[in-house]
Formats: structure tokens, C-alpha cells, sequence
């Protein structure tokens, strides 16, 4: 049998986050001209943008059961096929009722490629990697984002009329790309063992060349006999309460900080910081440059320094920033660092994110829940994630309309104070242990 390197499976798989991140950015190149071509006010323009994130929130709650039922790899194989056929049809709308339709498709897919990738990669990864290999989806989300931020730019440029529709219609290329490759990854061993195929599963763990592949379908398949013989199966049952607390937590703290606001309307806040529009496309590609490299630095972090100490000293450079945001905006004044300080707050604010909550957030949900409800474990934590994003990204131009910038990433400073404290007394560190050795720790805690 042909041996495959778990590290290059990972790469390929993690293409699913690079669908999700160049989807989130592209929007914030296209929301002026949305805003013009058909006339939108601050709540219809929202709405036009947060429409992706609402099909989302669908997708995380209707995939947990068709990715237990026929795989992680025909799961994505699917989604990918349909993801490229709806960003076409975004990207050829005729008229606005047509664009939302597609872009609510294609955040329905969205969600369900968000909950499968981490998933996936966590599944196939071993303990002492797994941290790093899981990050990599995060990885691609921000490489994706940057890429968005400079096409945006580009076309911008490069054509005069309608580049919004470009801007929209390249994500069919890398949807192709991701199609294609599926082909050569192999099945999810442990969701093999789940469904009784436990020869192929351990055919799997010697294919991607596991140290001892007989021991770890071993465990595997105690584990899952363990669940089955306490009559587990279903999420919401006792035994899973605590790792259910933890990823609602950790998802909603995600969004809190404002990260999926400012990273969609990052070309607007500069506008609001006195920025011409050009000016502001340019400045975001360093917002995306900015997330990019501390999100890499993150890969060689997380499994030496563990997800807990990543999140404590994530939040207080998050608070510091945001709050330095917060009193640019209240008081009117962008004269700090020559005319620059929002855009050197803002990078300082992505930066301490990047490493932090965005390299943590999906590893830990994608460790925390047993094997059996891994899948719709993991799409509790996705359907959380994008309530609270959705919510935020529609929500605010209203309040930057009303409030102001300044209460605006106040209130999102104060939501990272205690980001700090639910890190620090109630987040497990899971560095380092399998999942099965995880899922002990998770089980005792709940009861």
C-alpha cells in the first residue's frame, strides 16, 4: 500500500478553510459598489453582506448527521462540486433577489465545509502533532483572506465597471482545485472504526504511517464500545456537558472580539478614519498581511505553549488595542503614529488575535467532544460561531451609524476582559493527549 504523509493529507483538507476565509474577506471589496448599484441603506447592506453568514449558521446544523452517515471525504468531495456552482451564480447575478439566493447557498456550504475541514484534520492528525495539523485549516483561512484583500485591490484596478462580480466569481478556481484533490485523500480512520470498518481503518493508519497502528484503532474501538455500552450516541446528554460549555463559550468569545466585522468592513473603518476608498482596499491588504504571519507564527506555538497560555496573552494585547481603537473613534482624533494609528491598532489587534483565539478556536472544539458525536459536536461550536456572527457583521454598519466606532470597539475590548478569565479558570489545557485521553478528562468534568 502506497504510505502517505499525514502533514500533506492535512494540507489538502485544510483547502476547505481557504473556501471559508477568501469568502469572508472578498465581501468587503464589493460592499461599496453593492451599496450603490442597488441603492442600499446601512440595514439593507448589512443584510447583503451577512446573508453568507446566515446560510452558515443552516449549514453548521444540517451537516452533523450526513458527515457521520457517509464520511468526511465524500462529505467535502460534494460540498466543494456545489461551492464552485454558487459563487458562479453569485458572481452572474442578474439582480439583487438573485445574489442574495446564491450567496445564502453558498453560505449554507460555507457552514458545512467549516465543520467537516477541522474535523477531518483532527481525526487523521497524531497527539503530539494534531495542535499544528488542525491549525493549518486556520492557516489557509488566513492565507485566503490576505489573497482576497490584494484581488480586491487588483480588480479594483483593473476594471472600471462591475468588479465586484469578479471579485466574487475567482473563488470557483480554488473550489475546482479542492475538488480534485480530494480524490487522493483517504477516509477518516476513526470515523472508519466508528462504522465497524475497522480493517480499513487500520489499513489507513498504516497508510499515513502512524506509529502504532494497531494500538491506535485499539483504543479507537474501545472508546467507541465504552460510548455505545453507556447508550452515547447523543450530543446533548450529560456525559458531554462540560466539552458542550467550552465550545459554545470559546465560539461566542471568538466573535465577540469583532474580528469577522473588521475583517469584512476593515476598508470601511478606514473610510471612517478619513482614508480615500483606494487608500483604504490598499491598507487592508496589511490587516491580511498582519493576520497571515502571526497566524503562522501560531503553528509553532500552539502544541509547545499549549491553547490555554495562547489565549491569556492573546486577550491582553486584544484589550489594549481595541481599546486604543475605541478612543481614536470616541474622541475623533487619527493624528497618533502621523495619521496612522488606526491602521497600527488595527494591525496590533489582528496580530494578537491571530495567534491567540484564531489559531485556538478550532482545534479545541475539534478535540473536545467523544468520537461518536465529534460531527454534530463540532457543528455546535460552528453554529454558535456564526449566530454570533452573523449578528455582529449585519449588525455593524448600524451601530458604527448610531453609536459610533467608539462604543463600538469598547464594548468589544470588554468582551476580551473576560475572554482572559474564562481562559484562564475554566478552559482545560488539552495539549499533547490523544483524543480518547481528552474525551476521559472532558467526562469527568461534567459529571
Amino acid at each position: 500500500m502506497k504510505q502517505q504523509n499525514v502533514f500533506l493529507v492535512a494540507i489538502i483538507i485544510a483547502l476547505g478553510g481557504f473556501l471559508f476565509g477568501y469568502d469572508i474577506a472578498m465581501m468587503s471589496g464589493t460592499t461599496s459598489q453593492l451599496e450603490t448599484i442597488y441603492n442600499l441603506n446601512s440595514f439593507w447592506l448589512g443584510f447583503t453582506t451577512a446573508i453568507a453568514i446566515i446560510g452558515t449558521i443552516i449549514g453548521t446544523i444540517v451537516i452533523g448527521k450526513p458527515a457521520e452517515k457517509f464520511g468526511r471525504k465524500k462529505s467535502l468531495i460534494l460540498l466543494s462540486a456545489l461551492f464552485a456552482i454558487s459563487t458562479l451564480g453569485s458572481a452572474f447575478a442578474v439582480n439583487w433577489a438573485m445574489l442574495l439566493f446564491f450567496r445564502f447557498v453558498t453560505g449554507i456550504l460555507l457552514g458545512c465545509i467549516s465543520v467537516v475541514t477541522p474535523l477531518f484534520i483532527a481525526e487523521i492528525s497524531p497527539a503530539k502533532k494534531r495542535g499544528q495539523l488542525v491549525l493549518l485549516n486556520q492557516f489557509f483561512v488566513v492565507s485566503a483572506i490576505f489573497l482576497a484583500f490584494a484581488v480586491n485591490y487588483l480588480l479594483s484596478n483593473i476594471v472600471e465597471t462591475g468588479s465586484w462580480r469578479w471579485m466574487i466569481g475567482v473563488e470557483a478556481i480554488p473550489a475546482a482545485t479542492f475538488f480534485f484533490l480530494l480524490s487522493i485523500v483517504p477516509e477518516s480512520p476513526r470515523w472508519l472504526v466508528n462504522h465497524g470498518r475497522i480493517d480499513e481503518a487500520l489499513a489507513i493508519f498504516q497508510r499515513l504511517k502512524a506509529e502504532n497502528p494497531k494500538e491506535e484503532v485499539r483504543i479507537v474501538k474501545e472508546s467507541v464500545e465504552q460510548e455505545e455500552a453507556l447508550g452515547h450516541g447523543k450530543l446533548f446528554a450529560k456525559e458531554n456537558r462540560f466539552p458542550i460549555i467550552i465550545s459554545i463559550l470559546i465560539a461566542a468569545f471568538n466573535q465577540l472580539a469583532g474580528i469577522n466585522a473588521i475583517m469584512i468592513y476593515a476598508p470601511r473603518v478606514f473610510e471612517m478614519a478619513g482614508f480615500g476608498t483606494n487608500a483604504s482596499l490598499l491598507q487592508s491588504i496589511s490587516v491580511g498581511a498582519t493576520n497571515l504571519i502571526f497566524t503562522f507564527v501560531a503553528l509553532f506555538l500552539i502544541d509547545k505553549y499549549g491553547r490555554r497560555t495562547l489565549l491569556m496573552a492573546g486577550s491582553f494585547g486584544m484589550v489594549f488595542f481595541l481599546g486604543m481603537l475605541s478612543k481614536s473613534f470616541y474622541t475623533n482624533n487619527y493624528s497618533d503614529f502621523g495619521g496612522y494609528g488606526v491602521m497600527i491598532y488595527l494591525m496590533g489587534f489582528i496580530a494578537f488575535f491571530a495567534f491567540s483565539q484564531g489559531a485556538v478556536l478550532w482545534v479545541v472544539i475539534s478535540e473536545i467532544f467523544p468520537n461518536k458525536v465529534r460531527s454534530q459536536g463540532q457543528a455546535l461550536g460552528s453554529f454558535t460561531h456564526w449566530i454570533f456572527a452573523a449578528a455582529l457583521i449585519w449588525g455593524f454598519p448600524v451601530l458604527n451609524s448610531t453609536v459610533g466606532g467608539g462604543i463600538s470597539f469598547g464594548f468589544f475590548a470588554v468582551m476580551m476582559v473576560l475572554h482572559f478569565f474564562f481562559a484562564w479558570k475554566i478552559l482545560p489545557e488539552t495539549k499533547g493527549k490523544s483524543l480518547e485521553e481528552i474525551q476521559q478528562e472532558m467526562k469527568k468534568r461534567s459529571n
